[in-house]
């Protein structure tokens, strides 16, 4: 039994030491929003935080995240998708298929909590998950309105799990 702490809810599991979080994530504990890309950490689609930073599940195996580690997951994220990107995002229609979209927020959700007023080259920096839609810039449009929403909602991130 491994136990984790995920969107603020404590968990006991029965799964392997070395399934990918992933994994676990998905079919133990069904939360589908984290998706599945490459499996070697490249593409970001299963991006999560763990206490607070971006990492891509799809390679971390459970035995590295301990009980006292915060996973959030993109249905963690803020309640009824209030999170100033996830209202950016609707606002700007930054998705076009969407796959990849959950990791991207996760991934812009860490750097705002880091560097609540990014530039571009601080964007590109750090998000560096693969869109095979190519809606980079409205990626780049959704973190910088984000970032003038509301920076204080974007540094309380991970209390709200």
């Amino acid at each position: 039994m491994t136990r984790l702490t995920v969107n603020g809810k404590v968990m006991d599991l029965d799964a392997e030491p070395d399934t990918p979080l992933l994994w676990v994530l998905r079919e133990q504990l069904g939360l589908t929003g984290t998706k599945y890309g490459c499996g070697i950490a490249v593409c970001g689609a299963c991006t999560v935080h763990i206490d607070g930073e971006a990492v891509r599940s799809c390679s971390r195996p459970l035995s590295s995240v301990a009980a006292s580690n915060k996973v959030v997951t993109i249905e963690g994220l803020a309640p009824h998708a209030s999170h100033p990107l996830q209202k950016a995002w609707a606002d700007l229609d930054v998705p076009q298929c969407g796959f990849c979209q959950s990791g991207m927020l996760m991934a812009a959700a860490a750097l705002l909590k880091t560097n609540p007023k990014p530039s571009d080259a601080e964007i590109d920096a750090a998000i560096t998950n693969i869109c095979r839609c190519g809606t980079y810039n409205r990626v780049r449009a959704g973190i910088k309105r984000a970032a003038g929403i509301a920076t204080a909602a974007v540094s309380s991130v991970e209390t709200q799990a």
